[in-house]
């Protein structure tokens, strides 16, 4: 009875130890295939850098942030010297004032040169009505002296009358057209003088946008990496004053064989492992594959220096993960990237994504 209990235990046994082999088997073969999908190169955290310049040449006025200060977007950071465009500007300002009067003048020009008009009008009317009486005078004379009842003097008077109403006619309606010549002229100055007005407007707004490009601004969130120039200091139209990172764009450049970089795909998934931060896995997605290969000779006449081809690639940390953690992103840190060529293979547990919390 023992021997058969025996012979049950030992036969029990060694199906199990068969089974775990064959398990263990599996097991490494599988891994083996899920590690034959992940491809991995060595590089740096890099973030986007940013010169921050000024516009025309000057003196450095104030800094006002040091190396490693976060900014934000719109910050002022350092002023320059502003006092020539202020001049500047108090002059633009005048002459403005001088242009806005110009036009006041040209238009009270303009209405007395139409109250001219108006009140020649009004003598070409008189002049018409005194012609008319003049015709009609003329004419009842004619009509008398034909029956002897009027003298000839009473005749010629009466036509000298009519021409001279004729003439005063002519001279009003030569002063309406005048007068209407002098409105044009005078509506003339009103444009050039609004011209003017306008062309000193532009002149203010340039001297103010110069103004405000002497105080140099962050053009994004990000932290100041280097202090180029201090206060005092003049530099040329274009020098840089500061550099600032923008940690809302930080990625890992790594670089891949010709042989898997075919096979990585834009925007697919990638996780970063830090040298200074070992027990951690940064999830990051694919942004840039280079299209030109790198550390090559420029013509590749065999299959072995083809092996050579190396490629650029980067690896972009999503930036809603940056935010949460904006004062521990530092830039230069190396590390290895982890990509998947196979879309559909699962992430080892070693690259569980695991970030600070």
């Amino acid at each position: 009875m023992n021997l058969s209990i025996n012979k049950i235990l030992v036969m029990s046994l060694a199906a199990i130890a068969v089974g775990m082999t064959v398990w263990a088997v599996w097991k490494a073969g599988h891994d083996d295939a899920q590690e034959s999908d992940l491809v991995s190169g060595n590089g740096r955290i890099e973030a986007t850098e940013i010169d921050i310049a000024t516009k025309f040449a000057g003196r450095v006025v104030e800094v006002y942030v040091r190396e490693g200060d976060f900014v934000e977007a719109g910050q002022v950071v350092a002023q320059m010297q502003s006092d020539v465009l202020e001049a500047q500007l108090r002059e633009a300002l005048a002459q403005l004032q001088e242009a806005m009067q110009a036009v006041a003048s040209a238009e009270a020009q303009t209405a007395v040169r139409e109250s001219n008009v108006a009140a020649a009008q009004a003598v070409v009317i008189q002049r018409e009505s005194e012609l008319d009486n003049a015709k009609r005078r003329l004419a009842r004379t004619r009509a008398l002296v034909s029956k002897g009842s009027s003298t000839q003097q009473k005749l010629d008077d009466d036509e000298a009358a009519e021409r001279t109403a004729e003439a005063a006619l002519k001279a009003a309606n030569a002063q309406v057209t005048a007068s209407q010549a002098a409105v044009k002229a005078a509506k003339a100055q009103v444009t050039g003088a609004g011209s003017r007005v306008e062309a000193v407007q532009a002149s203010v707004v340039r001297v103010e946008a110069d103004l405000a490009d002497s105080q140099l601004r962050a053009p994004r969130d990000g932290r100041v990496q280097y202090r180029v120039a201090e206060p005092g200091e003049v530099i040329g139209a274009g020098g840089t004053v500061l550099n600032m990172v923008d940690l809302s764009d930080v990625y890992m450049t790594f670089f891949l064989p010709e042989t898997v970089v075919g096979r990585v795909a834009l925007d697919s998934e990638a996780r970063i492992v830090l040298d200074a931060l070992p027990g951690y896995v940064i999830p990051a997605r694919v942004s840039y594959v280079s299209s030109v290969a790198q550390f090559t000779p420029k013509t590749v006449e065999t299959e072995v220096e083809r092996q050579k081809l190396m490629f650029r690639v980067k690896a972009r940390i999503e930036p809603a993960l940056l935010e949460k953690h904006t004062k521990q992103v530092k830039t230069g840190l190396p590390g290895v990237a982890w990509l998947k060529l196979e879309s559909q293979t699962e992430w080892p547990q070693k690259l569980t994504v695991m970030v600070p919390e």
